[in-house]
């Protein structure tokens, strides 16, 4: 299985972003796909993540309202849709793949089985 994050990049404060996560290797009918974020000298931590079935979705407080998760099942494709930035979201964005979408560990990086290489994304006051 491979995750290919792509879509970071240099951005002002308020501006808009938006992150794609291509999965390729194994089909992905069910599971979920996250995405989590590390700032410098911070600990990995989650941001959203998307069930492939039925397209439950969880958020993380500091980003509810601001960025928005979506799927393509058909491209096994996952995207983040991130509005209003602030320079505190400045991390690389990782995406990562769960193969059941269970309860326990979805917001944590235990909970995931795969790992993309991540994409930087920098927000500039």
């Amino acid at each position: 299985v491979q995750l290919q994050a792509s879509g970071g990049g240099l951005v002002q404060a308020g501006a808009a972003l938006r992150l794609s996560c291509a999965a390729s290797g194994r089909p992905f009918s069910s599971g979920a796909m996250g995405w989590f974020r590390q700032g410098r000298g911070k600990e990995r931590e989650f941001v959203a993540v998307i069930s492939w079935s039925g397209g439950r979705t969880d958020y993380a407080d500091s980003v509810k309202g601001r960025f928005t998760i979506s799927s393509d099942n058909a491209k096994n494709a996952v995207y983040l849709q991130m509005t209003r930035l602030k320079p505190e979201d400045t991390a690389v964005y990782y995406c990562a793949a769960r193969e059941i979408d269970w309860v326990g560990f979805r917001k944590q990086t235990e909970g995931y089985d795969y790992w993309g290489q991540g994409t930087l994304v920098t927000v500039s006051s």
